[in-house]
């Protein structure tokens, strides 16, 4: 009997995880690359260790970390979730580690680590990668798809698209030409910037725990802050750009970020921590006594923002200067205008329309025989390892439903 023959476009991680699954039940799987080499976001991401995965404890609290496509994945993660990936790896002699923060690492700190256990996995099944080879055109007939790499044509029984987020909507059009719509990308995942503020020369200054939230919408994320030469970063801004990514976008990017330097600080707290300091410590000059745990070179430019000249003592202060300081220590205003994008975080929000997707097999629901993985799809995660387990899920179980297997 001949083998059921299934032609996987993509090499990434989502097309890595669909061709060895469909090729360990059996088919035979044509992994298409347009480039020479495959696997290349895997590569970078993570600083060169590749995160993985995020090791937060249950599954609700896993799906908060996709702001589009959370009841999709709900589905997607029954058939494999990130407990799944940790015995995926680790069962092919990749140890992995659980990080502070919730982020997973390969114990090597070696993104090259998953991507030999990709490759290998890859090999032991019979997967055929076809470097340099992009797929121009798919066409349907008689049940089966007609890809045209731009050399001879090649048929396939089944085929699966991981071919990836996209920055523009021209990038899906051999998608939409098989019937399918798109949700127009926009960028997700990336740095505020802030060329008119003067908090740009503390650049390298973080706080571990701070909070930002932007004047006029409810959009608002907790964590560690970075203050960069353009403006700011760190994870709290990143996961609040990938939440606020439509709404930044239809603002050109533009828009008033109120930061508190620490996520517990309240205004009464503030003002009695203030006040008992300035009782017990009439003497002490404001700038050059940092409060809060905060970096001395931050401390002194909130004060200087609150009109407090250098070498003022607390004794001298005033009332008005007092809440100037609160202001700037609860509700700093920072002007956004413009986004940086790292090329190893982007993300894309948007792509295949989830409605045109069934969660339980990750086929099409209009053509029948084609499936679809990764983040060539309306699902977008924010960072810390979302991304990835969105690309390994969704690749295993196109993989595994495209080629027959349907326990």
């Amino acid at each position: 009997m001949e083998k059921l023959k299934v032609g996987i476009v993509g090499g990434g991680a989502s097309g890595f995880f669909a061709a060895i699954e469909a090729a360990k039940n059996g088919a035979d799987v044509l992994l298409f690359e347009k480039n020479n080499k495959v696997l290349s976001k895997v590569l970078v991401s993570g600083g060169g260790r590749c995160n993985v995965t995020n090791g937060t404890g249950s599954p609700s609290e896993f799906l908060k970390g996709y702001p589009r496509g959370k009841n999709f994945m709900k589905k997607v993660f029954k058939a494999f979730n990130s407990k799944d990936t940790f015995e995926w790896f680790e069962s092919r002699g990749v140890p992995l580690k659980t990080e502070e923060d919730g982020r997973v690492f390969p114990v090597s700190n070696s993104s090259s680590s998953i991507i030999g256990a990709l490759k290998k996995a890859a090999e032991i099944n019979g997967v055929k990668v076809l470097y340099k080879t992009g797929i121009q055109e798919v066409r349907r007939i008689d049940g089966k798809f007609l890809l045209n790499p731009g050399k001879e044509d090649i048929h396939v029984d089944k085929l699966v698209i991981c071919t990836g987020g996209k920055p523009k909507k021209e990038g899906y059009s051999w998608i939409q030409q098989l019937g399918h719509s798109i949700h127009p990308p926009i960028p997700s995942l990336f740095t505020f910037n802030a060329p008119t503020s003067k908090i740009i020369h503390l650049k390298g200054l973080s706080v571990p725990n701070g909070h930002i939230r932007f004047e006029g919408s409810q959009l608002q994320y907790s964590g560690p802050i970075l203050i960069t030469h353009w403006g700011i970063s760190g994870p709290a801004v990143l996961k609040l750009s990938a939440f606020g990514a439509e709404w930044l976008h239809d603002k050109e990017y533009k828009a008033v970020a109120l930061i508190k330097w620490r996520e517990e600080f309240t205004e009464d707290g503030l003002r009695a921590d203030l006040l008992a300091f300035k009782r017990d410590h009439p003497l002490k000059v404001v700038d050059k006594n940092p409060l809060f745990a905060l970096p001395s070179r931050l401390w002194e430019f909130l004060v200087d923002k609150a009109e407090i000249n250098a070498d003022v003592r607390w004794g001298e202060t005033n009332k008005k200067k007092i809440n100037k300081l609160i202001e700037n220590l609860l509700r700093f205003s920072l002007k956004v205008s413009g986004k940086t994008t790292f090329k190893e975080e982007f993300v894309t929000a948007g792509g295949v329309s989830l409605n045109e997707i069934d969660a339980n097999t990750m086929e099409s629901k209009l053509v029948k025989g084609l499936f679809f993985a990764g983040e060539v799809i309306d699902v977008d995660g924010i960072t810390g390892g979302y991304n990835f387990q969105a690309a390994w899920s969704t690749g295993f179980l196109a993989g595994s439903m495209s080629s027959g297997n349907v326990n």
